[in-house]
């Protein structure tokens, strides 16, 4: 009976251990298909969380900013990544907008820059303006202060006044025969009004001697381009630094034989050389109580005759190819022009 018994009991210990094992082997399956089931469900939501934040990252990088970012609300790795997006964007939505105002700012700047630059524009012009016209007004009474003084020298000499008239314009015409630009011959033209501005200073019998000056007189006449010189010399006026060249050189000769100074070709200034031949020429074509009036042609041919003489022998071809201009200062009458050209 004993040993019965002691089957028995380890039949049920046996039984018992089976049931143990087949209940820790049922247990252990469902906690591994748990665990399984868990570890599924959790990598399916990372995956799936992974991939929004793919697509939301690459709609951020596509531009549209506005796209929410996804798993933000987790606490864990992917919640930082998804916090991380989130500030990436708002700081692309940050930049962008301080382009687009950046930019405004661009245009605005550059529309106040241009309507600046169109005030100024206008106002530089309206100054152009307002200068060249004071320019202007200055130059005219500049010009009427060298007329004033010169017509005021000629009620001086034994002529009617009309010389300084002829023989300005032939020194303009002669110049434009240089080919020197226009405002140069004008400047010539006026200055030459002053040629003789220093016969102020001769005493009134010998300016108005009506027969030959002694060899004493001719030399007090002589000085005549010093005083004129000394009057004009030293001012700021382009105009009347020319004429005070023209007063001081115009009796100067392309030989050297003229006076004050005994210049010769270049040496003798440009202005003072049209002027030497332009006052010669109207004094032989003038009646002086010491002589008769010269026929054009009769003068026209002396002043060739003495190209490279006494006058400059580019003055002298300036001079014949403007003949007809120049003779038409003289005697504007038609008949002596054509008379002229005939002659010569």
């Amino acid at each position: 009976d004993h040993d019965s018994h002691v089957v028995q009991e380890l039949d049920g210990i046996e039984q018992r251990f089976d049931i143990a094992l087949i209940g820790f082997l049922v247990l252990s399956a469902a906690a591994v298909l748990f665990a399984l089931g868990a570890w599924k469900l959790f990598v399916t939501r990372t995956v799936v969380a992974l991939n929004q934040m793919t697509d939301a990252m690459r709609e951020i990088a596509a531009g549209r900013l506005d796209v929410p970012v996804p798993a933000s609300e987790r606490h864990d790795e992917i919640g930082a990544m998804a916090e991380a997006l989130s500030v990436f964007r708002d700081s692309l939505v940050e930049t962008t907008e301080l382009r687009a105002q950046q930019i405004e700012m661009d245009a605005a700047n550059l529309r106040l820059m241009s309507e600046i630059q169109e005030a100024l524009s206008v106002q530089a012009a309206r100054l152009d303006a307002e200068v060249a016209e004071k320019t202007g007004e200055l130059a005219d009474r500049e010009r009427e202060i060298v007329w004033r003084l010169s017509r005021a020298t000629d009620r001086r000499d034994t002529d009617t006044g009309d010389h300084i008239v002829r023989m300005s314009r032939v020194c303009g015409i002669i110049a434009e025969g240089l080919g020197l630009p226009e405002e140069e011959s004008r400047m010539i033209e006026i200055a030459a009004q002053m040629h003789d501005v220093g016969k102020v200073g001769i005493p009134d019998d010998i300016l108005f001697k009506p027969g030959k000056l002694t060899a004493e007189e001719r030399a007090v006449m002589e000085t005549h381009v010093l005083l004129g010189w000394q009057i004009l010399k030293g001012s700021k006026s382009p105009l009347i630094q020319l004429a005070a060249d023209i007063a001081y050189s115009h009796h100067e000769r392309w030989d050297g034989n003229g006076y004050p100074n005994r210049l010769a070709g270049d040496a003798i200034p440009l202005a003072g050389r049209i002027a030497a031949l332009a006052d010669v020429f109207d004094a032989l074509v003038s009646e002086r109580p010491y002589k008769k009036a010269w026929p054009l042609d009769e003068a026209r041919e002396f002043i060739e005759a003495n190209a490279g003489e006494h006058f400059d022998p580019d003055c002298v071809v300036a001079f014949l190819a403007r003949w007809d201009e120049i003779a038409a200062v003289i005697d504007p009458s038609p008949s002596s022009t054509r008379g002229a050209s005939i002659a010569a």
